[in-house]
C-alpha cells in the first residue's frame, strides 16, 4: 500500500522528506540511509541527499514502505 504524503511547497529535498515522515531522526541519519542505497525514488536507487522530490514522485524506503508526494488538499 502506498502512503500519501502532503507537502505545502513545490518540492522537498530527500533528506528533509525522510525527517518529515519520521523515518530519519536527524540529517545525519538521513544521509546514512541514502548513502547505503536504502532509498528508491521513482524505482531507481537514489544517492543524492538534496534530490528534489515533487508531486507524484514515489519514494520506496527499505523496510518502511512506499510513499507518494501529493498536493495539499
Amino acid at each position: 500500500m502506498i502512503e500519501r504524503v502532503t507537502i505545502d511547497t513545490d518540492y522537498i529535498r530527500l533528506d528533509q522528506f525522510l525527517k518529515y515522515i519520521a523515518v530519519a531522526q536527524t540529517g545525519g541519519h538521513a544521509k546514512i540511509l541514502i548513502k547505503e542505497g536504502q532509498i528508491k525514488v521513482n524505482n531507481e536507487i537514489c544517492f543524492q541527499r538534496g534530490k528534489k522530490l515533487i508531486k507524484n514522485d514515489k519514494i520506496e524506503i527499505e523496510g518502511q514502505g512506499i510513499f507518494q508526494i501529493v498536493d495539499k488538499l
